[in-house]
C-alpha cells in the first residue's frame, strides 16, 4: 500500500507524509458532533464485532497447532473389528436431478472394498425429471452385474424413489433409514467419488464405542477447471483443515458436512432423527448427538473427491443455503447448547460457529458506512486511525488471508506460496457473496421458510470439458444487479480517497469493487456464449437461483 500512494502522489511520499500526517496547520479545528457520532458509533460496533470474528479466525489456527497430538488418523483406530466380524453398512445415495453424475457415484460406490454380505446401497431418488429412468436403468444394470471391460459382479444395490419431496434431503435419508439394514451408515452426495478404500478406512474408528460419527475431508476432482473452482477449492480447504481440524482436536463440538462421513445408526435416533425445519440438517443433527454425549472424529488424512460448482450462480446458491441454514440452526440448537452441562469453551465456540453467517448483514452495514466514516476520520487525525482504525481492519480483515494460507500450507507444503496469488480475489469474492448471503441470513432470522435448492453438477473436472450448464441453470433473479450497484457506489468511494490523497485506502476499497463487480458480473455473463447446441430448457419449476 506503500508503493501505491508513493505511485500515486503527485509529489512524492516524502512530500504526500508532511502534508498529511505532520502538518499541524489545522489541529483542533474540527470538532466532533452529533451528526458525525451517529455515523461513527454503528461503524465502530460493526467493526469491533467483526473484528471478534477475526480474533476467532486466529483462535482456530491456535487450536489446530496446540493440540496437534489430538490428531485422529485412519491409520490409528483405537481398535478394530476382527475382518471376519466387521458390521454391516448402509451407504446411503440422496439424489435429486442428477443425471449427468448418477452413473460416476454408483459405479465408485459399487467398487469399495467391502464384504458384500455387510454391505447395500440405497439410491435415494427424489428427482422430477428424467434421472428417474436414468437411475432405475443404472441401479438394475449393477444389480445384476455385467461383463465388458471393466466387469462388475451383481451387486447389492436398491433404488428408492419418494413421488413428493417431503423434508427435501432429510426425509429421503430418513425414508431410507427405515429400511436400512446396517448398523452403519455412510452418505456420499451425487458429485462425490469416494475411493475405493474408504470404508476400511473409516469403519475401524467406531470399534471405539462412543464415537457416533466420523467425518472425512472433502477434495476436488475439478479444482483447476476455472479460476473460480481454484478460489472455491481454497475456501473449502480452510473450512476443513482450520475449522474442522481445530475444533476437533480441541475436543469442541463440530459438525457433519452431509456428505462424505459414516454414522451409527442408533444415533441418528437417539438424536431425534433427521430433521427437515433447517437447510443444513446434518450441523442439527450433529450438535443434537453431541449434546447427549456421543464423540465425533474427523479424519483429515481421508480424502473424498467431489465436484465444485463451476457456475457462479449455483456457487452463490450452495453458499446461501449454508448460510441460512446455519442461522436456522444456531436459533433452533444454541439455547439448548447454552442450557446444557457443556464447558464454557465449547458452548462459546458452538457461538461463534453457528452464529459467524451474521457478519454479512455487518458488511452491508460497513459497506453503507465505509465512505462517510473516511471522511469524518480523515479530519479527526492519522494518530487515531493508527490506533483504532487499523487494528480493528487487522483483525477482521487480515485474519482471512492468513486463515487460508495456513490451509494451504498444511495441505500443500511444497507449494503452498502461490496461494498469495489467489487472496486479492479470494477477499474479494467473499465481499461479492455479501448480498447473496445477507439476504439468506435475514430470511432465517426472520423465519422466512425456502425450498431446499440443490448445487446442480455436471460431471466436468478439466478446463476446458463442455458442460450441461444450460439443463439445471437457476433464474438469475435481483441480486446480481444490486452487486453491480454497490459496485460502482465503490468506484465514487476509490474516486474519493484518491482525489482527497487517502491513498492507503484504496486498495481495500478495490477489493470491494472488485468483489461486487466479478460476482454480479459473472453471474449475469457467465454461460451467455454457450448458447451454440443449447440443450432444451426444462420443464420443471426448479427454485429460483440468487
Amino acid at each position: 500500500m506503500h508503493i501505491l500512494a508513493f505511485a500515486l502522489a503527485p509529489k512524492g511520499l516524502g512530500h504526500y507524509w508532511k502534508s498529511h500526517y505532520l502538518d499541524q496547520t489545522f489541529k483542533g479545528i474540527y470538532q466532533l458532533n452529533g451528526f458525525d457520532l451517529c455515523l461513527l458509533i454503528p461503524y465502530f460496533i460493526v467493526m469491533v464485532i467483526l473484528a471478534f470474528y477475526g480474533i476467532h479466525r486466529y483462535q482456530l489456527v491456535w487450536l489446530y497447532y496446540r493440540n496437534k497430538k489430538n490428531t485422529a488418523r485412519w491409520a490409528e483406530p483405537v481398535a478394530k473389528f476382527p475382518e471376519d466380524e466387521l458390521p454391516f453398512v448402509t451407504i446411503q445415495l440422496p439424489i435429486f436431478n442428477e443425471q449427468f453424475v448418477i452413473e460416476r457415484l454408483i459405479e465408485a460406490c459399487c467398487r469399495l472394498d467391502y464384504p458384500r454380505d455387510r454391505f447395500e446401497i440405497q439410491l435415494l431418488d427424489d428427482s422430477t425429471d428424467e434421472t428417474t429412468s436414468v437411475a432405475r436403468e443404472i441401479v438394475e444394470r449393477y444389480a445384476a452385474g455385467f461383463d465388458g471391460p471393466n466387469p462388475m459382479a451383481p451387486q447389492p444395490i436398491f433404488y428408492l424413489h419418494r413421488t413428493n419431496r417431503y423434508g427435501y434431503k432429510a426425509g429421503a435419508l430418513d425414508a431410507g433409514l427405515k429400511v436400512a439394514r446396517g448398523e452403519f451408515v455412510a452418505i456420499f452426495d451425487a458429485d462425490f467419488v469416494p475411493p475405493v478404500n474408504w470404508v476400511h478406512q473409516v469403519i475401524h474408528h467406531f470399534a471405539e464405542p462412543g464415537v457416533g460419527m466420523v467425518q472425512t475431508r472433502w477434495t476436488h476432482l475439478n479444482r483447476n477447471y476455472s479460476f473460480l473452482t481454484q478460489v472455491e477449492a481454497i475456501l473449502l480447504d480452510g473450512h476443513f483443515v482450520l475449522e474442522h481440524g481445530g475444533r476437533s482436536r480441541a475436543g469442541v463440538y463440530f459438525n457433519f458436512n452431509g456428505t462424505a462421513g459414516m454414522w451409527r445408526t442408533r444415533v441418528i435416533g437417539e438424536a431425534g432423527g433427521w430433521q427437515h425445519d433447517t437447510l443444513t440438517e446434518d450441523t442439527d443433527l450433529s450438535y443434537r448427538a453431541q449434546l447427549i454425549g456421543w464423540k465425533f472424529k474427523y479424519l483429515q488424512d481421508v480424502e473424498c473427491p467431489a465436484e465444485l460448482p463451476i457456475e457462479m450462480t449455483a456457487f452463490k446458491t450452495q453458499q446461501a443455503r449454508w448460510a441460512k441454514g446455519l442461522i436456522q440452526t444456531g436459533k433452533k440448537i444454541l439455547p439448548r447448547v447454552l442450557r446444557s452441562d457443556a464447558p464454557f469453551h465449547i458452548k462459546l465456540e458452538a457461538w461463534y460457529h453457528l452464529t459467524a453467517n451474521l457478519s454479512y448483514p455487518l458488511m452491508i452495514v460497513l459497506s453503507t458506512l465505509l465512505m462517510p466514516a473516511m471522511i469524518i476520520r480523515s479530519y479527526q487525525g492519522w494518530i487515531q486511525m493508527m490506533l483504532i482504525d487499523f487494528p480493528l481492519f487487522m483483525a477482521s480483515t487480515m485474519s482471512v488471508s492468513s486463515f487460508y494460507l495456513v490451509s494451504q500450507k498444511e495441505l500443500f507444503p511444497g507449494r503452498w506460496y502461490k496461494t498469495f496469488l489467489y487472496l486479492p480475489c479470494l477477499m474479494a469474492l467473499g465481499v461479492g457473496l455479501t448480498i447473496t448471503n445477507t439476504k439468506a441470513v435475514l430470511e432465517a432470522l426472520f423465519g422466512v421458510q425456502s425450498a431446499f435448492a440443490r448445487t446442480p453438477k455436471y460431471s466436468v473436472q478439466k478446463k476446458g470439458e463442455k458442460s450441461q450448464a444450460q439443463k439445471y441453470r437457476k433464474r438469475l433473479g435481483w441480486v446480481p444487479w444490486v452487486e453491480l450497484s454497490i459496485g460502482c457506489y465503490f468506484v465514487v468511494t476509490v474516486w474519493y480517497a484518491v482525489t482527497s490523497e487517502n491513498y492507503f485506502t484504496v486498495p481495500f476499497l478495490l477489493l470491494f469493487v472488485f468483489g461486487y463487480w466479478y460476482t454480479g458480473l459473472l453471474s449475469l455473463l457467465q454461460g451467455r456464449f454457450e448458447r451454440s447446441g443449447r440443450a432444451d430448457a426444462h420443464e420443471k419449476p426448479y427454485p429460483v437461483g440468487i
